[in-house]
């Protein structure tokens, strides 16, 4: 009787995997776990016509719900997400989807209608895991891409592609929407607004944005370098809790002291410009994002202790954190806008459908002023300044109170017409 002699093959399945795991693979199972879905859920009134028993026409509307799917990334692990700003209308019902299948409702934070960014927030049980950020002014034309998000709703897809030109522009009729944005040949598909676009290294270099549909293969993204700049703005705690602290931070590592004010908290405590923070009543500062976020947790009258670096040597600062002073927000509205505006009681926000108390009713606007100019009319209900929510009249004092005449601002605004509700987005111009 013959026996086999056959010996074992070992299996090489693991050897066989390592050899596989490419610098693409690293770079998404890098990025993966800090990618989200996004669904906005809106109502929609739409009109229709009945007949009653006498035969007469009269009006029947409807509301049905449309619901939109866009991608977005983890910011910081408290829960702050970044995304597009079309992705995420200010009176949609919001829920953020994670890597996991965790299903959360989140609201708006900010959103920057020039740059079409936003930063939305939700309250996760645990930490999330951020995603690295990247530069933008360093990139090379032809240098491998990898876009990641969830196109037509399919979770945590991966296409890939190099850049294919920097500083593009995009335009609308002959109308420039978005300047210096990043073209690759990734392939980018409806779904995949809001989610990053890496590097080999997995860090994040853009946003995708925005496809050309009549081609194949050409996208865009924001340059991650505009989020960078924007975050400072919108998770600004002036305008978002009305605290001030009185300086602003700089890159990632170390948290850098760019800017001081004088006659503020950090300028009486001594805080000075170039400074290094390492950490915040205890808790350790690793990025810039790490300061902003621990001061939103804060009111005036707190105390914080900062320890820092100076010129090589360890120090410490404590601050006595004040309330903002309190705009005249419709003088400011006035003078700067044209716009007479009140705040929107209870019942206009329900008429209006808005998610979240608050908003700017206007009363008024002034002929020939920024906001005649921008299309707004008397009855719209304004609910973004800049990237920031306007739950009243003085969070836009708030605002316009730290801008400089001709600067550019975005505002959303919805209009009641004829029963119908509709978002509008402007831009104007402050005098």
């Amino acid at each position: 009787m013959l026996a086999c002699a056959c010996v074992p093959r070992p299996a090489a399945a693991d050897t066989s995997r390592d050899l596989r795991r490419t610098p693409v693979v690293q770079a998404y199972e890098r990025a993966r776990d800090s990618v989200v879905n996004i669904s906005a859920t809106g109502r929609v009134e739409v009109q229709r016509w009945g007949v009653n028993l006498f035969g007469d026409l009269f009006p029947v509307p409807l509301v049905r719900e449309e619901r939109s799917v866009g991608s977005g990334f983890v910011l910081h692990e408290d829960g702050y997400i970044g995304t597009n700003a079309h992705a995420v209308s200010a009176g949609a019902q919001l829920s953020v989807t994670l890597a996991d299948g965790t299903e959360y409702e989140a609201r708006v934070i900010g959103r920057d209608t020039t740059r079409d960014l936003a930063v939305i927030k939700i309250d996760p049980k645990s930490p999330l895991k951020p995603i690295p950020l990247g530069r933008s002014d360093d990139l090379m034309i032809g240098e491998p891409t990898i876009a990641v998000g969830n196109p037509v709703g399919l979770q945590n897809t991966v296409t890939t592609g190099v850049v294919s030109a920097l500083h593009r522009e995009l335009s609308v009729e002959g109308r420039v929407v978005f300047a210096d944005v990043i073209q690759t040949d990734a392939s980018i598909n409806p779904g995949n607004s809001g989610g990053p676009l890496l590097n080999i290294l997995g860090e994040m270099i853009g946003i995708n944005t925005a496809i050309r549909t009549d081609v194949q293969n050409i996208g865009f993204a924001i340059p991650v370098n505009y989020l960078r700049e924007m975050l400072p703005e919108i998770l600004d705690s002036e305008k978002l809790n009305k605290v001030v602290v009185g300086l602003r931070v700089a890159g990632d590592e170390p948290v850098r002291v760019a800017r001081v004010q004088p006659e503020s908290p950090a300028g009486r405590a001594g805080v000075a410009e170039g400074d290094v923070l390492l950490e915040l009543d205890g808790r350790r500062l690793e990025r810039f994002l790490d300061f902003y976020v621990s001061i939103l947790e804060r009111q005036a009258g707190d105390t914080v202790e900062l320890k820092l670096a100076r010129a090589g040597k360890l120090t410490s600062a404590r601050l006595a954190l004040q309330a903002l002073p309190k705009p005249d927000g419709a003088r400011l509205a006035q003078e700067q806008l044209g716009l007479k505006v009140a705040d929107a009681r209870d019942e206009v926000a329900k008429r209006f459908q808005l998610r979240r108390q608050g908003g700017v009713i206007v009363l008024g606007v002034e002929a020939g002023s920024p906001a005649e100019r921008a299309g707004i009319q008397p009855g719209d209900l304004i609910i973004t300044l800049g990237p920031n929510w306007m739950s009243d009249v003085e969070q836009m004092g708030a605002v316009l109170s730290g801008v400089q005449p001709g600067s550019a601002l975005g505002i959303g605004f919805r209009r009641e017409h004829r029963g119908r509700l509709y978002d509008w987005e402007a831009r104007l111009y402050v005098r």
